[in-house]
């Protein structure tokens, strides 16, 4: 079990660095998230508080697509990147104590020539997905992208999303459970539940 209030803080306050809280002020919006998660799959049970810098450009999806990987990868050294106000950067990174890259973590349906590099630059890569799945596959499928076998898809349902949306506010908080890759979100007196759709790529 991932634990201490010592270890979320430091979590949080790079997680505002990285989100560029602060640098970002005049053009993003500031979310505050409390997420209390028991991840049964993992062994993970934190209440992690987030500060979430969304980008005018950002759709409240993948913001919130962005907040739920994040929980579903929490683990030391996770941190948000700038996001889209930094293009180089994926949406989540998982670094060493040393500063190496561990995990490369994107939201949405990258292009190929980014997975490519992502695959060179960290032992794992991820996408979570929060749009139709299937056209993004088989545009990748024909792509050359290092690594391909490797990489990992986790597909989110759209109505589910589309039901956090509803929810969504500066300052919010919910339960999320997970089990057998099965998401339970308690927001706002309401349950809704997720199954995760993972994928590989197939040549």
């Amino acid at each position: 079990m991932l634990g201490g209030t010592g270890r979320r803080q430091l979590d949080v306050e790079d997680a505002e660095r990285r989100a560029g809280i602060g640098a970002m002020a005049l053009s993003a919006t500031v979310y505050a998230v409390t997420v209390r998660l028991a991840d049964a799959d993992r062994n993970v049970h934190e209440t992690l508080s987030l500060r979430v810098a969304r980008h005018p450009s950002e759709s409240a999806e993948y913001l919130l697509t962005r907040v739920l990987a994040y929980c579903l990868e929490y683990t030391s050294g996770i941190a948000f990147s700038k996001g889209l106000s930094d293009p180089d950067e994926p949406a989540i990174v998982v670094r060493d104590m040393t500063g190496m890259l561990l995990s490369w973590i994107e939201v949405g349906a990258p292009e190929a020539a980014r997975l490519h590099k992502a695959s060179k630059s960290a032992a794992r890569v991820v996408v979570y997905v929060h749009r139709d799945l299937e056209p993004w596959l088989a545009r990748l499928g024909e792509e050359r992208i290092h690594r391909a076998e490797a990489l990992e898809i986790v597909a989110l349902d759209t109505s589910f999303l589309a039901a956090m949306v509803r929810g969504l506010e500066r300052r919010m908080e919910f339960d999320l459970s997970v089990s057998d890759r099965t998401l339970y979100v308690s927001l706002g007196g309401e349950t809704l539940c997720c199954t995760l759709d993972v994928r590989r790529l197939t040549r």
